[in-house]
């Protein structure tokens, strides 16, 4: 990707530190704890929704998480895969390559593909190695996860490659997407009052 767009930290929720975050922001990554509140939780969304099923927009972009902690690269696949129009690639870059090779398939079939594409994967190890924490090995238990929300044709999704199919949780704005998308994360953060480990990642255009 280009310079002009970059992953930044949010340092907090105060209204003061969201502002210090570059606008326009297309996605916001959320990194949160995977506690068994939230597997009660995650479980019973899926049973509702599955009675209640949603309408998901098929502009959406959406790849399954089948390689253990992997979800750094879903998380950024997912951003970044949902912002092409606002997005400049590289001419050589993997991941728009990737993402040309998987426009037309299925989350299923993404998900296989990413098992056998050594470039993604390559560039993940090296991302996560440049990180000031140790980066896990494949098959190391991680109790911390990686989503992704976006805004896709005026609505605010939530895609986790853990989870059967993308959230929608109402409308939203190219305005108003940062904000709205926090609020989602901050529901995320009361359900799990005693948990600290929650970090947000915004995609936002660098000002300079």
């Amino acid at each position: 990707m280009r310079q002009t767009w970059q992953f930044g930290d949010v340092y907090g929720l105060d209204p003061e530190l969201l502002n210090m975050v570059p606008r326009p922001v297309c996605a916001v990554l959320l990194l949160f704890p995977v506690t068994e509140k939230y597997e009660t939780f995650k479980q019973e969304e899926e049973e509702k929704l599955k009675g209640q099923p949603q309408e998901v927009s098929p502009d959406v972009y959406f790849i399954k998480q089948t390689i253990g902690n992997a979800c750094g690269t879903i998380g950024l696949i997912h951003a970044v895969a949902n912002n092409k129009a606002h997005l400049e690639f590289e001419s050589d870059s993997a991941l728009k390559k990737f993402l040309e090779q998987t426009s037309k398939m299925t989350p299923e079939e993404r998900a296989t593909f990413l098992e056998k594409d050594e470039s993604i994967r390559v560039t993940h190890e090296s991302s996560a190695q440049e990180g000031q924490t140790e980066a896990p090995s494949l098959d190391e238990k991680v109790n911390l996860h990686f989503i992704a929300f976006v805004n896709v044709g005026g609505q605010l999704y939530e895609l986790d490659g853990r989870k059967p199919f993308p959230i929608v949780h109402g409308k939203t704005s190219a305005d108003t997407f940062f904000e709205d998308a926090v609020n989602v994360c901050k529901i995320f953060m009361a359900r799990d009052p005693q948990e600290l480990r929650f970090t947000l990642i915004a995609l936002s255009k660098d000002s300079y």
